[in-house]
């Protein structure tokens, strides 16, 4: 016996099976944001403010870059999500398509500028 309607049966309809690697993905990087984020704010909150050398002597630091870097992208690859999700739920019709392309190429822009800027700094180029 089954619990399924036959419409269901028939058209095959059902759970796509993706929710739950979602959901944690999302859980994952809200974890992860929490330790990084307050690394990020105690460590700029302890730099001398408006010394640009300092802090790029700061983002230098292989530590810091690296910690940086792992922020921005769970950041990132959290906001992603978290706009997949309300986008899927509130958008309807071809915006809902072209919305999802736009938020993705959009985080993947800010991504590559933010890991291209840090090694910027962080190697010294074009100074």
């Amino acid at each position: 016996m089954s619990l399924q309607s036959p419409l269901r049966r028939v058209m095959g309809l059902g759970s796509a099976k993706e929710g739950a690697g979602h959901w944690w993905a999302q859980r994952l990087t809200a974890i992860a944001l929490v330790p990084l984020g307050l690394w990020f704010v105690f460590s700029v909150l302890g730099l001398d403010h408006g010394q640009y050398e300092l802090v790029r002597a700061w983002i230098a630091d292989p530590a810091h870059a690296i910690l940086l870097l792992l922020l921005i992208l769970a950041l990132l690859y959290h906001s992603c999500l978290g706009l997949q999700v309300v986008i899927e739920d509130y958008v309807h019709g071809a915006t809902k398509v072209a919305t999802l392309i736009s938020v993705q190429f959009a985080h993947v822009l800010v991504a590559v500028s933010s890991i291209y800027a840090i090694i910027v700094v962080s190697v010294g180029a074009g100074t």
